[in-house]
């Protein structure tokens, strides 16, 4: 049903790849989320999570800056772990907490990677300016739904997106006590598509609809992603995840392997929260950005 829509999205959907560690932490972990193109001039839409998550690795780069800074000029006054523990205090730093962040758009432009951001006063909506590339990457860019009226319950859409990373370029240095990527690894991540049906839509504390839910769940690495059609309209971008209860507590014995074992387990119904193609279309025209629409 979605197999040419599929290609089509394909052909203007991008991913994020993202890496990170804890304080005190070695190990690297690594994500994924989203974004698409919508024109030929380097605009692009996300979500305003991902869009923040980008700002705020930029702000845990300079915060580790001043932490090493710091501990360097106070180095040979005090104790080492009095130095740190002071540091950590005055800085907010310790183990449960990110340390360090580090992104790479993968596909996008060709040249130096100059984003602006415009992120939405009141939705989970973020436009991306890549400014100064010398080559976009994408050269077929999506049509979004005329009218939004005709986006019902029962309707057939599809997301495309970068959930289960699979990249693996990038590592530790202990030398330098930093996460980096490489040039070692696997250096891309496959795209994953997944259906769901219009269940209700979603309304602001006004009471205007600015969003719908889907049947199924918005997968993680899929945030900032297209919801489209069979024909590749797109009607959306998923935006996130709700947990419905659907009071199905189980609590009872079952035989595995021959052993009796106690199960319990409670049951919901996890559902996609997509930002609505009216709101896509209003917050790009107030940035004067083009877009095709039919």
């Amino acid at each position: 049903m979605f197999v040419k829509a599929i290609e089509v999205a394909t052909g203007f959907t991008r991913p994020l790849l993202s890496i990170e560690r804890f304080y005190g932490s070695s190990e690297v972990l690594r994500g994924a989320s989203t974004l698409f193109f919508v024109n030929g001039d380097g605009w692009a839409l996300t979500c305003k999570h991902v869009a923040n998550l980008i700002v705020g690795a930029e702000e845990l780069a300079a915060r580790k800056h001043q932490f090493e800074q710091e501990f360097a000029a106070m180095t040979g006054k005090k104790k080492e772990k009095q130095i740190r523990r002071e540091l950590e205090q005055k800085l907010q730093v310790d183990r449960k907490k990110v340390f360090e962040i580090k992104h790479r758009f993968i596909n996008c432009v060709e040249g130096p990677i100059q984003v602006t951001m415009h992120a939405h006063p009141k939705y989970d909506v973020a436009i991306l300016h890549f400014e100064d590339f010398t080559k976009l990457l994408c050269s077929s860019f999506p049509m979004f739904a005329q009218d939004g009226s005709d986006l019902k319950q029962g309707k057939f859409l599809c997301r495309l997106g970068f959930p289960f990373p699979e990249f693996t370029n990038y590592r530790y240095d202990a030398a330098t006590d930093a996460i980096e990527w490489t040039t070692i690894g696997k250096d891309v991540t496959p795209i994953f598509p997944i259906e769901g049906m219009l269940t209700r839509h979603l309304g602001d504390d006004q009471g205007k609809i600015m969003g719908f839910e889907l049947s199924t769940p918005g997968l993680r690495g899929q945030s900032g992603c297209p919801v489209f059609d069979a024909e590749g309209r797109v009607w959306g971008m998923q935006s996130a995840t709700n947990h419905l209860d659907l009071d199905f507590d189980v609590d009872q014995e079952v035989i595995r392997g021959g052993v009796k074992k106690k199960v319990k387990d409670s049951a919901f119904l996890h559902v996609g929260h997509c930002i609505h193609v009216e709101v896509l279309k209003e917050f790009l025209s107030s940035k004067g950005v083009s877009f095709r629409e039919g």
